[in-house]
Order: C-alpha cells, then sequence, then structure tokens
C-alpha cells in the first residue's frame, strides 16, 4: 500500500473508504492462508460492487504536535462528502484501482470561496483506497501471515499481518511550497477481524524504517533546508455496524482514522490527522460528475 505524504505541515493520506465483511478462519497453519487470501479478495471485489452506492460526511481535523505528542497551534476543520468509485475488471484482467472520492463541504465551518487554496496536508480529491491491496493481482506486492488471535473492542478476532515484499521508488512530487511523497513498498501493518461475524474491526499500518530526500534548490528556502526526512508515518482505521433500511442491511464502515506523521524539516514537523464518518446513506445513480471546489 503506497504510503501518500505532503509537505510541509505534512500528514499520511490514508485513503478514507467503506469496510468490508469476510468470512475468517481461525489460524491452522500457514496452509489456511492462501485460501483464505483468494476468499477475502472475492469478497472485496463483491463489497465495491456495494460500496458504490454508499456516500457519507467525512470530518477532517488536522492538529500540529510537539515532540511529546501533545497539540500545538490551531487545528484546520474540513468536511467533505466522501464516496468510493471502482469498476470490476474483465475476467481475467488485472484489478482495478479502486478509489475515493472528495468533495469539500466546509472550512473551518464555512462554505470554501473560489480563492480558497488546499492547504499542504488537506486530503486529496481523489485518492487509493487501501483495501485494494486485497484484490487478486494486488495481493503478490505484500506478504501475509497469520498473527493469533485476540479481542478487539470486545469481540474475539482473528489477526492478519502483512509486509510490502519489495521496495519501489519513491516519486516525489513538489508544487509551490507542497511536496507529496508516495513511497510505495514501505508499509506494514495488521488486520482485526471478528471471529464469529467475519467483520474488519480495525486495520492498523506503519512506515517501515525511514525515508530522506534532497530538496531542490528552487524549494530549499535559500539553502537553509537542504534535505527531509520522513520519520514516522502511523494510522489505525477503526470500524462500526451501520444499518440501512429499505432494503434492511448493516454494514461495516469506518467509524475513524488516526493518522500521526513526523517529517525532519517541513514546516510543520510533526502533525495528527483525524477523520471521522458520519451520516451514511445510500444513492441510486449511474453516475455522478464532481468538480473540485478549489478549481
Amino acid at each position: 500500500m503506497p504510503s501518500h505524504l505532503r509537505a510541509p505541515a505534512s500528514a499520511l493520506l490514508v485513503a478514507s473508504t467503506i469496510a468490508w465483511s469476510l468470512r475468517a478462519q481461525a489460524p491452522n497453519g500457514s496452509a489456511d492462508l492462501p485460501g483464505t487470501l483468494e476468499r477475502i479478495g472475492e469478497h472485496v471485489a463483491r463489497y465495491y460492487a456495494q460500496a458504490r452506492s454508499v456516500i457519507c460526511t467525512e470530518t477532517v481535523i488536522l492538529q500540529p504536535v510537539t515532540s511529546t505528542w501533545s497539540f500545538e497551534g490551531p487545528a484546520r476543520e474540513l468536511k467533505y462528502e466522501l464516496r468510493v468509485e471502482w469498476d470490476p475488471a474483465p475476467p481475467g484482467a488485472p484489478a482495478r484501482e479502486a478509489r475515493v472520492v472528495r468533495q469539500l463541504l466546509t472550512i473551518g465551518g464555512r462554505p470554501p470561496r473560489p480563492k480558497d487554496e488546499p492547504g499542504c496536508t488537506d486530503p486529496k480529491s481523489v485518492s487509493p483506497e487501501p483495501l485494494a491491496m486485497l484484490l487478486p493481482g494486488r495481493r503478490e506486492d505484500y506478504a501475509f501471515k497469520w498473527a493469533g488471535t485476540t479481542r478487539s473492542d470486545g469481540r474475539r478476532s482473528v489477526v492478519l499481518e502483512y509486509r510490502s515484499t519489495g521496495t519501489k521508488p519513491a516519486d516525489i512530487v513538489w508544487k509551490d511550497d507542497c511536496v507529496t511523497i508516495d513511497l510505495p513498498g514501505r508499509a506494514e501493518g495488521r488486520v482485526w477481524i471478528d471471529a464469529t461475524t467475519d467483520d474488519v474491526l480495525r486495520l492498523d499500518e506503519h512506515l517501515i524504517g525511514i525515508f530522506e530526500f534532497r530538496v531542490p534548490r528552487e524549494h530549499s528556502l535559500g539553502g537553509r533546508v537542504n534535505s527531509m526526512v520522513v520519520e514516522r508515518a502511523d494510522s489505525s482505521i477503526r470500524y462500526r455496524s451501520v444499518p440501512f433500511y429499505d432494503p434492511d442491511e448493516t454494514m461495516m464502515l469506518p467509524a475513524s482514522i488516526v493518522t500521526m506523521t513526523a517529517i525532519r524539516g517541513a514546516g510543520v514537523q510533526r502533525l495528527r490527522m483525524t477523520q471521522t464518518f458520519s451520516n451514511y446513506r445510500r444513492f441510486v445513480t449511474g453516475g455522478r460528475i464532481v468538480k473540485d471546489v478549489y478549481e
């Protein structure tokens, strides 16, 4: 799963989306794992087909923090309408990318104005959906293993660990004083799955090691910043049951995402991003065009 960061007040842009339900087995040995992963991938594909008809409100709080991770200075609050966009691939073709699409609703409690520009750490209007790594054709980039059983939010759960199997070149893109850093192949994490209901309860991920890169002369603030170091990029996603009616069904959807990043040399070197999700509802439509309000 690529890690997307933006600076100078940088944050790991974990793609917010809807969870899925899967049928988990207790870890009886490594022989069970390939079949379980295959079943999960098929379930995720079916889920994406259903998730395209669900939208919600995402509230994002971007809070600078100190070296002890206590709050420092004012926070930035944004609200979005959020949905999942995905088209199934033809039989035999590689899995297509699932994306999270955002439409900005408010900045600091007010509607956005035409002159408003996105902040360096604001979530992108379109970003990858992280659970797509479990689809066929994408799991090959990760090594999975059983991590045992435990309890999560009072529920007995099965835990899977994953780790990127190969490091790929970093993609570093500058725009004015902001930089977007994509670090594919540098992630590892855990997935908690309810052992009775098969629901995903939690997904944690963090950056493997640290990453240092040179700052181009035109962005070096007169030579004062020659390099930046990504020291930390951690995220934790929690899920909850959400009921729908007419027709009646219950879906596991994200309740919150907490992301902590630390980038030495950035304008704001440590940031906590909190995303909460509410007002889930379904819509029926053949397609929508979402205009980026910043444009």
